[in-house]
């Protein structure tokens, strides 16, 4: 089993814990605040990659109104079917859900815009796969990432070991012992989320950052440039 297996397999079984945390008031804050940064406008069409539970699909569905149109790709099951639910309750007919993979999405574009919290980690490759989302947004629209990672601060110093703890126990495996020469999972997380910085930077025509939660979920943002 590859870790991208792994690790759906991992939040296919902890999907409705997941969504509570997910949910919570502070990490509320943190997906409006993404949803901002796409600035999306009524009627736009928003795709979230890696939709999860759908803890994103309010503030995504308030932006774009009843007119827009928002996607969710997910290739976990069991985080699709606590999705499903939530849109059903609220009874959004424009908010649309797909298992898929989000290295590969069957999105033709463009769109107005793309979003993906807590899912670049994942990714063997993300620059790649940052690089084709871009690919699938219309100029002038926006990509925003939405991660967490070790704080740079000082005063984080004991929370990091707290968080490092925490990734090594949710990462493929359920944390097994990591074979010798290779990195913690903490630094392979960090290492994907700063390539798909990286990548998001190359490509739009300008970005923009914000830190929360004491520097431990970063949130990065860019335009899409003109094609011509």
């Amino acid at each position: 089993m590859s870790d991208y297996d792994a690790t759906q397999a991992f939040y296919g079984r902890w999907a409705r814990l997941y969504d509570r945390l997910a949910t919570a008031p502070g990490v509320r804050s943190w997906r409006s605040a993404a949803a901002d940064a796409l600035a999306l406008s009524p009627g736009d069409t928003v795709v979230e990659m890696g939709v999860g539970t759908g803890a994103n699909l309010p503030h995504l569905r308030d932006r774009v109104g009843s007119d827009g149109r928002v996607i969710g790709l997910d290739l976990t099951r069991g985080m699709l079917d606590v999705a499903a639910r939530r849109v059903e309750a609220a009874g959004w007919r424009n908010v649309h859900l797909v298992r898929a993979d989000a290295r590969r999405p069957p999105i033709d574009g463009p769109v107005d815009a793309v979003l993906a919290s807590f899912v670049v980690g994942m990714f063997a490759s993300p620059a790649a796969v940052v690089d084709g989302w871009i690919d699938r947004v219309a100029p002038g629209g926006r990509v925003a990432l939405l991660d967490a990672a070790r704080s740079p601060h000082v005063l984080a110093r004991p929370l990091n070991l707290a968080f490092r703890a925490f990734v090594r126990l949710t990462a493929p495996r359920g944390g097994a012992t990591v074979s010798a020469g290779s990195a913690p999972p903490v630094v392979r997380l960090e290492e994907r989320i700063d390539a798909a910085d990286a990548a998001l930077s190359a490509r739009t025509a300008w970005s923009d950052r914000a830190t929360f939660a004491g520097g431990f979920v970063r949130l990065r943002w860019g335009q899409v440039p003109d094609r011509g």
